[in-house]
């Protein structure tokens, strides 16, 4: 970079610190679960050597089992564990209008998606907008990609 001026050293540089920003996790409005131990388990993904233990709320599986819409402050997580350990966990939260925190082409209703270390650290090497982009394919399911696996959940608790 010495046959570079220090604007042309500025510019350069600044346009790698903000290509970096924009592919990192941003804050948001959604919180590391407080209650994991009480959430319940309604089913478990094995992607090769990833299991992923899905969990929610005891009162988000009664809405759903009334057929009304998960309360606000629903939390669904998804627990990654590799070599039988916790690696990461994706929390996904609803809220009083939230959706309005992002343009129309970034909603997902009232749901906001974060990454976490297990010490409930934002896991800034993942972007949100990334996840709320796929799941925007199931608005049908409460943008979820285990919501059959829930509704199964519940047909299971019901037989008991």
């Amino acid at each position: 970079m010495s046959n570079f001026t220090i604007s042309q050293r500025t510019c350069i540089s600044l346009f790698f610190i903000l290509s970096a920003a924009s592919s990192i996790a941003e804050p948001n409005r959604v919180e590391f679960p407080k209650n994991i131990d009480s959430l319940i388990h309604y089913t478990t993904v094995n992607r090769g050597d990833i299991t992923e233990h899905m969990l929610t709320s005891k009162e988000a599986l009664n809405a759903i089992e009334q057929g009304q819409e998960m309360p606000n402050g629903t939390q669904v997580i998804l627990a990654d564990y590799r070599d039988n350990e916790i690696y990461r966990y994706f929390v996904m939260q609803k809220g009083a209008n939230w959706g309005d925190d992002y343009p129309t082409y970034r909603q997902t209703a009232d749901w906001q998606f974060q990454w976490y270390w297990p010490d409930g650290s934002i896991n800034v090497n993942e972007n949100t907008e990334r996840c709320q982009s796929c799941h925007q394919s199931r608005d049908n399911a409460n943008y979820m990609f285990t919501y059959s696996d829930l509704k199964a959940y519940i047909e299971r608790r019901r037989e008991d």
